[in-house]
Parts: structure tokens; C-alpha cells; sequence
């Protein structure tokens, strides 16, 4: 499978004309060779030529680690006393990449590796190549959707476990924390995120980090969070009322009309449909609610070992979707002062349209 990946990768780097991909640790990496490295101060850096042998400049302490890699990869190893010049010196003039077009990761690769590329006396010319990364890995293969499964069904787990420590006095802190150990207890690798809990007015921030709020009677808690198995993620949100009391009756309208675009949004999910047309149909249905101006971000995105790739549910997104491309599906209210709701899946595109990866119920819990 990984041989299959690279020439892949060879064969889409020659379509973008390009002489040569480099790679540094991270998703695209693991993807390619099934070995994970940290990104760290040590320069660690893959070549991939469209022709000829892989060169691995890797810290000497990786050593080990980096016999794993293709066995027709070079490696050039490096110790903290001498520096990466020599290696990557060494690397780039054995692939003549002096002047060539080399592919980077341009939402990765940081300014420390182009400067010692610069530096190398063999400098190429750095292209952005995320986009042939992700027409590789937006189309999930039997494996890939299994894994998928597997850290849905982790995260979805974790959630039931933790359901009946919501109660009025608890904080989100205190959920959030048993939320991971739950993850972590049920098999996951390193969790893709720490869990989102935002509680009442906090929940008006998509992107709220837990605290020492504690949860009053008919308060709306969004919780996000997810799991990994074999490097895939899961990405899930949903909603729980404290209970006590009834949740603010603008929240509860908030929250039908969020279920109800995520429900119109997983059904124009569909091969031959654009991430635009999934957007304008679950943003349709919260402006026809009113609350238009507080849906504040895309519908989705791409989900697989990154729980942000392509392809995106939004406006000008203009690529068909095609079968075994996954994504999120949450569309969501944020009113500030007041509180906000959202209500994510996970989807893969099949022949004949879309399923949700993701089982829980949509309708918004109260814990007894």
C-alpha cells in the first residue's frame, strides 16, 4: 500500500511539473511511509523525486525509527554537534535540485526548513504542493474508512460514558478532562483535539476553550470532540441541556433549526454535488429560521488524518464530490450574550449518495 502511495505521489507531482516533493513530519509523511516523527527544532526532511531514490535527511537519533522507511530511501543522518547542512546539502545535489521546482507542504513547511533549502547551495524553487496531497487522500480506502469507524465509535462511547456527570455545579473543565480520559480508555490514539465544552453564554464561541464555568439548570452545552485509531480521526459535536429547568426558548429554536440544516445537509451530500450546494442547502434552512447572520462559519470540512483537510463544505467550493471523500457536516448558531448550539457528523460519500459515520441522536439531550 505505501509503494502504491508514493508512486502515486511521483505520478502527481509529474502531472503538477514538479521535480520533487519534500516532506517533513506530519500527516503527509505518516501517510506516505507509516512512520510517525515529531516536527521539532531538528530538520527532518523527505525527497521524493518523480524519478529515482528517496533521500531521508534525518536527525542520527531517529536513527532507528528510520529504517522502517521504502527500502529504496537514502538516508542522510545527522547529529546535533555537526547540523543538517552537510546532509541537506548532500540530499538536494544528489537530486539536482538546484534551480528545480520542488513541492512543499505550504501549510506546513516553515521558514526554518526554506532557509536551510536557501542555505544548501543546491536551492530550488519552493511550490506549494498541498493540492496534489489532497487529491491523494481525499478518497478513503477500505482501510482508511474502517479506522474512521473505529475512532467514531471510540469518541461516541467516551460521550455515553460522561452523560451522567452532567448535572447542575458541574464545570466544563471537570467534563472536558473525563471526556478525554474516556477517549483515551477506549483505545484512541492521541486524541485529534482536546474536547470543546462550552456551557450557556460561553457557547457562543465555536471554538471556546473549557473552564472553571459550571453548568446551571437549562443551560445548552455544546460539546466537540473526537478520537483517533490508526492515525484517522473522528470529529463530532452535540448538544446537552442541564437539567433542572427548561433551556432558554431562543436557544431551543436555535437548536431546531441547526438540527434540521444538518439533516438537509448530510442529504445533499451526494456524488456530483459541490461543497458549495451542501453549504447553501444547511445554511438555506437557518436563514429561512431567521438566525442567518449567527451560522458563522462553513458547514464543514474534509476529516481523515487531519481533522481539518479537504474537501471543504462552503461557498465557492466548486469540486464534485466522489465516492470515499469524508467530511464533517455542523452547521451551527452563535448569539452573542445569549449562547449557541451546533450539531456535527461525520459523512463519507458513496455510489448512490452519503452515509453518516457517526450514530448518536441529533435531538438535543437531557441527562436524567
Amino acid at each position: 500500500m505505501l509503494t502504491a502511495r508514493l508512486n502515486a505521489l511521483r505520478s502527481a507531482a509529474s502531472e503538477a511539473r514538479l521535480d520533487a516533493i519534500a516532506v517533513v513530519p506530519g500527516p503527509n509523511l505518516e501517510y506516505l511511509t507509516g512512520l510517525h516523527f515529531h516536527l521539532s527544532e531538528r530538520i527532518t526532511v523527505l525527497f521524493v523525486p518523480v524519478d529515482g531514490e528517496l533521500r531521508f535527511v534525518v536527525p542520527a537519533l531517529e536513527g532507528t525509527k528510520a529504517e522502517g522507511m521504502p527500502h529504496d530511501t537514502q538516508l542522510h543522518p545527522w547529529t546535533d554537534d555537526d547540523g543538517p547542512a552537510e546532509a541537506l546539502g548532500d540530499a538536494t545535489e544528489a537530486l539536482s535540485l538546484g534551480g528545480a521546482r520542488l513541492g512543499v507542504e505550504g501549510r506546513r513547511i516553515r521558514f526554518l526548513e526554506l532557509d536551510a533549502l536557501a542555505q544548501s547551495g543546491h536551492a530550488p524553487t519552493a511550490i506549494d504542493a498541498d493540492p496534489v496531497f489532497a487529491s491523494l487522500r481525499m478518497r478513503k480506502g477500505a482501510a482508511e474508512l474502517a479506522a474512521m469507524r473505529h475512532a467514531v465509535e471510540i469518541a461516541e462511547n467516551a460521550f455515553r460514558a460522561i452523560l451522567p456527570m452532567i448535572r447542575v455545579g458541574v464545570s466544563e473543565r471537570e467534563i472536558a478532562s473525563a471526556l478525554f480520559v474516556e477517549v483515551m480508555k477506549g483505545g484512541s490514539g492521541a486524541p485529534p483535539f482536546m474536547p470543546i465544552v462550552a456551557a450557556g453564554v460561553n457557547g457562543s464561541n465555536p471554538h471556546a476553550v473549557p473552564g472553571d464555568s459550571r453548568f446551571a439548570a437549562g443551560d445548552i452545552i455544546t460539546i466537540d470532540w473526537g478520537a483517533t485509531h490508526h492515525g484517522y480521526a473522528s470529529d463530532i459535536t452535540r448538544c446537552v441541556a442541564v437539567p433542572g429547568a427548561a433551556p432558554d426558548g431562543r436557544l431551543l429554536s436555535a437548536y431546531a433549526a441547526v438540527r434540521d440544516a444538518n439533516v438537509a445537509g448530510r442529504a445533499a451530500a451526494r456524488p456530483g454535488a459541490t461543497g458549495q450546494d451542501v453549504d447553501r442547502v444547511a445554511r438555506a434552512v437557518i436563514r429561512e429560521a431567521g438566525l442567518g447572520e449567527f451560522f458563522i462559519h462553513r458547514t464543514g470540512h474534509g476529516l481523515g488524518l487531519e481533522t481539518h483537510e479537504e474537501p471543504d463544505m462552503k461557498e465557492g467550493s466548486l469540486m464534485p464530490l466522489e465516492p470515499g471523500m469524508t467530511f464533517t457536516v455542523e452547521p451551527g448558531v452563535y448569539i452573542p450574550g445569549l449562547g449557541g448550539c451546533r450539531v456535527e457528523d461525520d459523512v463519507v460519500i458513496t455510489e448512490d449518495g452519503s452515509e453518516s459515520l457517526t450514530t448518536l441522536t441529533r435531538e438535543l439531550v437531557t441527562p436524567e
